[in-house]
């Protein structure tokens, strides 16, 4: 799974309910954070050996490499039995990330073909702030756009009026 959204969206928030929902895990995570000091991974309730770092940069554009290398080297944890077994990876992207990049690097290297597909895009869109990321900033945009899911986040927050313009603008 690809989990996308704009900046202070709610990903992480997301990403711990999912886990907690989840007794024995068989989910492995990888977190990007874009920006020289990684944090993201640190908020994410559940560390252990199967949460990797990105931290180089965004996922989609400048640590491809990254990305396919940590997913085969996780691939090869799990073989050696260095990390728990895992039926599915979830990839935190940073909030300005493209997952058409991402989806992309993935179905174009072979070495990462036999172990990994992405199966689902869900993007999480705040409802507080919402209609003016789509309008100011096409990652935003591009997030929704490719999105198997979309989860309005916040919504304890907004106004039925801002919940109801984003799910109209969405």
């Amino acid at each position: 799974m690809i989990l996308t959204g704009f900046l202070g969206s709610g990903k992480t928030t997301l990403l711990n309910r999912l886990l907690s929902q989840v007794k024995d895990s068989d989910t492995a995570i990888l977190v990007n954070e874009f920006g020289e000091i990684g944090v993201d991974h640190l908020l994410v309730d559940r560390i252990s050996e199967d949460i990797v770092l990105l931290n180089a940069g965004c996922v989609c554009c400048s640590v491809r490499d990254d990305l396919t290398a940590s997913l085969l080297d996780l691939y090869r944890r799990r073989s050696s039995g260095q990390v728990p077994p895992f039926k599915r990876v979830v990839l935190e992207t940073t909030g300005i990330a493209d997952p058409s990049s991402i989806v992309q690097a993935l179905a174009f290297k072979l070495e990462i073909q036999s172990y990994y597909y992405p199966a689902t895009i869900v993007t999480v869109v705040d409802t507080t702030l919402g209609l003016h990321t789509i309008e100011n900033f096409p990652e935003a945009i591009r997030q929704i756009a490719l999105a198997d899911r979309v989860i309005l986040s916040k919504t304890d927050l907004a106004s039925a009026e801002q919940i109801a313009k984003t799910k109209e603008k969405i």
